[in-house]
């Protein structure tokens, strides 16, 4: 007999993204109501509007919260300070947040949940494995050559299927709430070696060049990038990718009892999607 709360929504906001479009899927393959929260939804969410928050969550047992864009942009952390007090008015008492590993900003919204009353759970993540093949540095590779402002710097790149496996787990289960997971993969890559990884893989040659942060400014300024978006990027690519999370961590055992998918099996799987071959050239 199912319990009234396995009969309630869980809300998964930013649940058409990389993490959230899988923890849709996740709670449906456990057969979960779930009600994506995004601005296209019915009723529709918005971090800029507080007056979608509370539709949204209405009659919820659960929220899965991801910020957009960033935890590190300014008003991130009393946004969610605020938004946990709407979802826990409207009945939603489980909630678990994505963060940002190396983000002094991100750690202070951690503190705003914690803080909240919720039953919380973080998920601190290092950079996904999926930002070479789901849009962001997609492109470029797809153009044969990734230009960043980044140096040798070792990042352990992680799978967004493991973050979301932990989001489903604390969401649905018992024994997550009080905890903080800090996930990272099993390995330490640069960006110089995940790109020769992928160009190996895709069988075609992909390049990667480290540049100057005002010329990837200019660069992203003449695609049409807005300032906003440059101005977190190179915080995220000049002051995150310093060198401070270049170390591993056990969450995804902690929380799974499995380790890590590797970025080895990512490249593989992922290169047989045929996401990687290169660009189509454009034609008058």
């Amino acid at each position: 007999m199912k319990h009234e709360l396995d009969e309630a929504p869980i809300v998964v906001l930013g649940g058409t993204g990389k993490t959230g479009s899988r923890v849709v899927k996740g709670l449906i393959e456990k057969g979960r109501p779930v009600r994506v929260g995004s601005r296209a939804a019915t009723p529709p969410f918005d971090w800029n509007d507080p007056e979608t928050w509370g539709p949204a969550v209405a009659g919820a047992s659960a929220v899965y919260i991801t910020f957009h864009p960033d935890l590190a942009v300014p008003g991130a952390v009393s946004a969610i300070r605020d938004f946990a007090a709407v979802a826990l008015a409207a009945g939603a008492k489980r909630m678990v947040l994505l963060s940002g590993r190396g983000e002094p900003e991100a750690e202070e919204a951690e503190q705003a949940l914690i803080g909240s009353g919720a039953d919380w759970t973080i998920i601190r993540a290092s950079w996904f494995l999926q930002n070479f093949s789901e849009t962001f540095l997609l492109d470029a590779i797809k153009a044969g050559e990734v230009l960043l402002p980044v140096g040798p710097v070792k990042e352990p790149f992680v799978d967004v299927e493991d973050i979301a496996a932990i989001a489903v787990a604390a969401l649905t289960e018992e024994g997550h709430s009080g905890r903080l997971y800090e996930v990272t993969g099993p390995e330490l890559l640069s960006f110089e070696e995940a790109v020769a990884a992928i160009s190996a893989a895709a069988g075609r040659t992909i390049r990667f060049r480290q540049i100057a942060p005002e010329s990837y400014a200019e660069m992203l300024r003449d695609a049409g990038v807005s300032d906003a978006e440059i101005s977190l990027l190179l915080y995220l690519f000049t002051t995150v990718l310093d060198g401070r999370n270049a170390y591993l961590s056990g969450g995804i055992r902690e929380a799974l009892g499995r380790g890590p998918g590797s970025f080895a099996d990512y490249v593989s799987r992922t290169a047989r999607t045929g996401v990687w071959s290169a660009m189509e050239p454009v034609t008058a």
